[in-house]
């Protein structure tokens, strides 16, 4: 199914005018058979060089630990995955500037981003092979979700949620903004003009709360701790909804607070697409989140978060975003198959 480009209005800028012309060229969305699933993975996205990617606690290969799990378990036969068109420099400049880009030629400014300091003693091509590779493979798999969302009425991107990048700075690990990319290629290629972000990782947004301060087309839910990083205080202004917890929050506290958001959220915007963020790091133990959710009750939160979508008929496209124990990919996966047990999703091929 393909979706026509809507004609550019009148008074578009000549800014937006490139960004469109960008968006409208890329091979990022491409038409997906039915046989396949709305699962988007590659083996691509998982990290791995001479161990380096064990200094930083983010576990860099569960996303493909994730999909074995769905295998093992019989929901997910490998050969129906979506394997998405890695971002080219031309599909970045529809968010970031070239002097963010050029910025990572520079094996330091990498190794800052992603908080693995040996990174900066590299060469720089090894590092656009090695990491900046599978980000960009992410960010391809995070836009073409948002297509396999309005055909199918949900995707899942198995990697992506890199939340703390902007149009113009990196950090957290998070080094291209692929929710505020996937984003606007929804609003040139599929004609959305209203965008909810459901933001459920432990720690706040400010990646895409920034690039979108100004922009009304776009409604922002974003429940993290507060007591954590990054503790960006100019982006958390521009949330729509922010509700903070504390660190150490337990399952019923948190699910209580999600059961009320969702309840304002759905009386005070009508999205077209929902662009559901789902960190766990929330999970109790997880060194950088310090929240106290059980693995059962980050399983009950997605089901919330996709039910709210079904019950209003929106579209979600979900990201997996951080969690930093080797029990997320676990969890994650649990969780999709407690998803396809609810009938929120279909694993089925047509």
């Amino acid at each position: 199914m393909s979706f026509p480009s809507p004609s550019p209005p009148s008074s578009l800028s000549h800014d937006d005018t490139l960004r469109r012309t960008r968006v409208l060229s890329s091979n990022l969305y491409f038409d997906v058979p039915s046989t396949k699933v709305p699962v988007i993975y590659s083996s691509s996205y998982d990290i791995s060089f001479l161990g380096l990617e064990k200094l930083h606690p983010f576990d860099s290969s569960k996303w493909g630990r994730i999909c074995e799990f769905l295998a093992s378990e019989g929901v997910l036969d490998k050969k129906f995955i979506v394997d998405p068109q890695e971002a080219s420099e031309e599909d970045l400049l529809v968010v970031h500037p070239q002097t963010y880009l050029d910025s990572l030629k520079s094996s330091s400014t990498v190794a800052s981003i992603v908080e693995v300091p040996p990174v900066a003693m590299l060469p720089n091509c090894t590092v656009q092979k090695k990491i900046l590779h599978p980000f960009r493979k992410q960010v391809g798999g995070s836009v073409l979700a948002a297509k396999l969302a309005k055909e199918r009425g949900w995707a899942i991107n198995v990697g992506g949620g890199f939340h703390h990048c902007s149009a113009d700075k990196g950090g957290g690990f998070c080094v291209y903004a692929d929710i505020s990319l996937c984003i606007h290629f929804a609003f040139v290629r599929l004609g959305i003009s209203r965008v909810m972000i459901i933001d459920l990782d432990a720690h706040q947004g400010n990646g895409h709360e920034r690039d979108f301060a100004d922009d009304r087309r776009v409604y922002i839910l974003d429940m993290y701790n507060s007591e954590v990083y990054p503790l960006d205080f100019t982006a958390r202004r521009h949330i729509d909804q922010k509700v903070e917890v504390k660190s150490g929050t337990s399952t019923e506290e948190y699910l209580r607070k999600l059961d009320d958001a969702l309840e304002v959220a759905g009386r005070m915007f009508d999205p077209e697409l929902i662009v559901y963020n789902a960190g766990t790091d929330i999970l109790a133990g997880d060194p950088l989140g310090r929240l106290s959710i059980t693995p059962d009750g980050i399983i009950k939160r997605d089901e919330k978060v996709f039910a709210f979508a079904r019950d209003k008929n929106i579209p979600l496209l979900m990201l997996t975003s951080g969690g930093y124990m080797k029990s997320s990919a676990k969890v994650i996966a649990d969780s999709i198959i407690n998803l396809t047990r609810k009938q929120l999703i279909e694993m089925s091929c047509a």
